[in-house]
């Protein structure tokens, strides 16, 4: 396992520009996640909110991938790619926005109601989002790691949703992807020690069905097994001595 970043508050302030970059993206794009938008529409115009602003759309071209941001609609559970897919009402779609703003990354995703959604739909959805807070809220300087699947689960069971277990959280900062991984869902390990300077995201991703994901032919697209609706919610988190500071909330 590489050894985890520790970085100094200066760092720490320069990563979070470029997470309040990405948050802006999304506070950008949601008059336009409505239906009748294709998620190439959305792709363009994240990208060029984001090359307007002086950074660089981190996805496009990272280890092959197409595109700028990633557009998972319904049963996608992440990195699906943008095309010509028309949203419609009663669409869930997460858009997952990483930034490359003078070095440093941001990282951030949400998850929108397109329209009129079902109850299943906005109950997920909203799950989803409160998980995200409740696996932040067990991040503490000198706890463990551990503790934030642990936390993400004990919420989700209660509601009867399941935690996809192939993604995780991640470092981030001078690398897009790095260590710690940081799982949603519980373990027996206690998982290594947080300590300040840590800068990682958190991002469970929720199914309505079972955890289980595939991939499809085009080697990104990652589904549901069983057809059910997956949401996500992503922060970019930094860990001080005394706190734990979001990064993508502006």
């Amino acid at each position: 396992m590489s050894e985890i970043r520790i970085y100094t508050d200066d760092e720490l302030h320069k990563i979070a520009q470029a997470g309040r970059l990405a948050a802006s993206v999304l506070d950008f794009i949601e008059p336009y996640v409505t239906a009748g938008i294709t998620t190439n529409e959305l792709d363009k115009l994240c990208h060029d909110f984001i090359v307007a602003n002086k950074a660089i759309p981190a996805p496009l071209n990272y280890n092959g991938f197409p595109k700028s941001i990633c557009t998972s609609v319904n049963n996608v559970v992440c990195h699906g790619i943008p095309g010509e897919y028309k949203l419609k009402s009663g669409d869930i779609v997460n858009i997952d926005i990483t930034v490359n703003l003078d070095g440093l990354y941001g990282d951030t995703s949400r998850t929108f109601l397109v329209g009129e959604c079902s109850k299943l739909a906005e109950n997920l959805v909203e799950i989803t989002k409160q998980a995200l807070f409740v696996g932040i809220d067990a991040v503490k300087p000198y706890g463990h790691f551990g503790d934030i699947g642990r936390a993400i689960q004990k919420f989700v069971d209660k509601h009867g949703f399941s935690i996809v277990r192939d993604y995780c959280g991640h470092g981030i900062g001078d690398v897009f992807h790095g260590e710690p991984t940081i799982l949603h869902y519980a373990t027996s390990s206690k998982g290594e020690q947080i300590l300040p300077g840590m800068c990682f995201t958190i991002e469970p991703m929720i199914n309505a069905g079972g955890y289980k994901t595939k991939v499809l032919g085009d080697h990104w697209t990652a589904v549901t097994v069983d057809k059910s609706l997956s949401a996500q919610f992503e922060h970019t988190l930094a860990v001080t001595e005394n706190s734990v500071e979001v990064l993508t909330l502006i």
